[in-house]
């Protein structure tokens, strides 16, 4: 469903020090930014702000970023990381092909992709989050062996993109076709996730770890 454009979303945005509304200014700088030393994940596609609030809940010696490119979903997910009162988060506004003007090398310590676009037509894989295209991109700014932990419900992706992670160097370390019947304790369910598992569908799920 496409969202109807909210015009006040972008001066609530621009208000809250937790946004980052030039994130170019920024690269290099983020543990100045924080304010800390602590390890920095960052979550592509961040949605309406469940998951990241409450990784960082969960996690208060680890920072956090968050990045949408709509103004009207990341407005939700910043009002869900404030209810959260948490302050270990920060949250941009981006198209994330543009994202390496953003992090400087070694920026970055893990990456969560969550039921990012399927992009089904062959002539627009190279849009996917775990494109080759992108993870060519995340290496310029992530540290040696950081994780990505990417969750999907379209099977085709899921096994496209095992396929891309290991041309680009990443070892698959774990890998399930069933998150939710899975051994896996660490899971946090997304709004998309909990809506569409309870119409039966499956959550694949894998981690993929950068070789050095």
């Amino acid at each position: 469903m496409r969202l109807r454009k909210k015009w006040w979303a972008r001066p609530e945005l621009e208000q809250n020090n937790k946004v980052i509304i030039n994130p170019s200014e920024s690269k290099g700088k983020w543990r100045e930014i924080f304010g800390n030393d602590n390890p920095i994940y960052l979550e592509l596609g961040c949605g309406k702000g469940r998951f990241i609030s409450t990784r960082a809940k969960e996690n208060p010696n680890i920072n956090f970023i968050g990045i949408d490119l709509k103004d009207e979903v990341l407005v939700c997910a910043l009002r869900k990381v404030e209810e959260s009162e948490v302050n270990n988060v920060k949250l941009i506004p981006l198209e994330i092909a543009f994202i390496t003007e953003v992090f400087d090398e070694d920026e970055i310590s893990r990456i969560y992709i969550n039921f990012c676009n399927p992009w089904p037509k062959k002539s627009h894989n190279k849009r996917r989050l775990t494109h080759n295209r992108f993870l060519e991109k995340y290496k310029t700014f992530i540290k040696p062996e950081t994780e990505i932990w990417f969750k999907t419900d379209d099977k085709d992706l899921f096994e496209a993109s095992q396929e891309y992670f290991k041309e680009s160097g990443f070892e698959i370390k774990y890998l399930t076709y069933d998150l939710h019947e899975a051994d896996f304790s660490e899971n946090v369910v997304t709004e998309y996730e909990e809506k569409f598992t309870s119409l039966g569908m499956k959550t694949m799920f894998l981690i993929a770890k950068l070789n050095v």
